[in-house]
């Protein structure tokens, strides 16, 4: 796994390695969405996943997660932590420590 200075760097590195797709949490139910195509947790795998914690505002925490479709469609999920993080349900927070246990190996 790399290491980054910042977001803009992970992000930037990211999609020069083919991850271009900006996917959003579609409501409640934590699919992620992209030009209205909607993605169920089974159907996407988690790649990498970065931590960033803002130097002069804690409350800019976000963490960036690779995401690649069942169809090989590759893009990246942003989203902040601690106070301001979305609700995940429970089929993403497996997606999540699936990934992250499969790192530790």
């Amino acid at each position: 796994m790399k290491n980054y200075d910042n977001l803009v760097d992970a992000l930037q590195d990211l999609k020069d390695r083919g991850y271009v797709l900006d996917y959003n949490l579609h409501g409640q139910s934590n699919n992620l969405m992209v030009n209205e195509i909607e993605l169920h947790p089974d159907h996407f795998e988690i790649k990498e996943m970065y931590r960033f914690e803002g130097m002069s505002n804690p409350d800019d925490n976000s963490v960036v997660y690779a995401i690649e479709s069942n169809a090989g469609d590759k893009g990246v999920l942003v989203d902040s932590y601690g106070m301001y993080a979305e609700s995940f349900t429970p089929e993403m927070i497996i997606k999540i420590r699936e990934y992250q246990s499969d790192t530790i190996k």
